[in-house]
């Protein structure tokens, strides 16, 4: 959100070498691994073998992905990694919080209706448009993750269009052994703001939640979206009061209220309900 910023990508030789470290002093026990953003094939193809590895010593870990590619149309990260996404990420992925990346349906001739979309990662040479449909988290489960969330999409809200419309699925295993899926959709307040960090924040919530709630998607998802509410209300109401009547937050002033929220974030009030579809 800043104009400038200095410092250095972390590059997979590197990665490697902090996991050797961590391996030598036998520290490489984890319960969860979260990843977000990156924009280096090599680095995504290490995070594979680490994972890997990872499971191997403990196959009860779970792999939460948040797969930051891009937004509002266009990709900021190079469209090489789409296949490492596709066929390494996704498949490895216990959890996956991907966004509904939108489609130019005009550009690429394919008009199906308005609830159209894009997911960056299901098609490693071009965008698959497909409706957007709750059984297209089947499809995404068909990939390996058990959950899928879709944390904002340009479906119509029956709120009004000040709410945006988020997706989940979680992949349930019946005592007879067949599989079914419980799948939610929840109605979500805008905040006329852009706020940085706030991907990080959902994803690291419901990998939080989830831990709580391991078999109730609803339950997590309704914590996660309130927590989330509850931070970005903080912080609109303290960037409103610090830029003044009529005047436009600064991205310094609009830094998520993470400290100031530590109470709504450990036991958030529930403030927005997830529907069961």
């Amino acid at each position: 959100g800043y104009a400038h910023w200095k410092g250095q990508v972390l590059t997979a030789e590197e990665l490697n070498v902090l996991y050797e470290g961590i391996k030598l002093n036998k520290v490489n026990h984890y319960d969860y691994i979260l990843t977000g953003y990156s924009r280096d094939t090599s680095f995504l193809e290490m995070v594979v073998d680490i994972i890997q590895e990872l499971k191997k010593a403990n196959p009860s870990l779970v792999y939460v992905c948040d797969p930051v590619m891009g937004d509002h149309g266009a990709m900021y990260v190079p469209e090489n990694l789409l296949p490492v996404y596709r066929d390494k990420i996704v498949p490895l992925a216990d959890i996956l919080t991907p966004n509904q990346f939108e489609a130019d349906l005009r550009q690429n001739a394919v008009v199906e209706d308005d609830l159209a979309f894009s997911l960056a990662f299901s098609n490693a040479d071009s965008y698959s448009v497909l409706s957007l449909h709750p059984h297209v988290m089947d499809l995404l489960h068909k990939m390996g993750p058990e959950t899928v969330v879709l944390t904002s999409t340009d479906l119509p809200s029956k709120r009004g269009d000040q709410f945006l419309v988020a997706l989940g699925s979680q992949k349930i295993v019946k005592p007879d052994g067949t599989n079914s899926s419980q799948k939610i959709c929840m109605d979500i307040p805008k905040v006329d703001a852009v706020f940085v960090g706030t991907g990080d924040l959902f994803a690291a919530m419901l990998l939080a939640w989830t831990h709580h709630h391991p078999k109730d998607l609803r339950a997590a998802c309704e914590k996660t979206v309130s927590v989330m509410h509850h931070v970005i209300k903080r912080t609109i109401t303290y960037a409103n009061e610090m830029a003044g009547p009529g005047k436009r937050p600064s991205p310094a002033q609009l830094e998520l209220r993470m400290v100031q929220s530590k109470a709504d974030i450990e036991n958030p009030a529930i403030v927005v309900e997830a529907k069961v579809l």
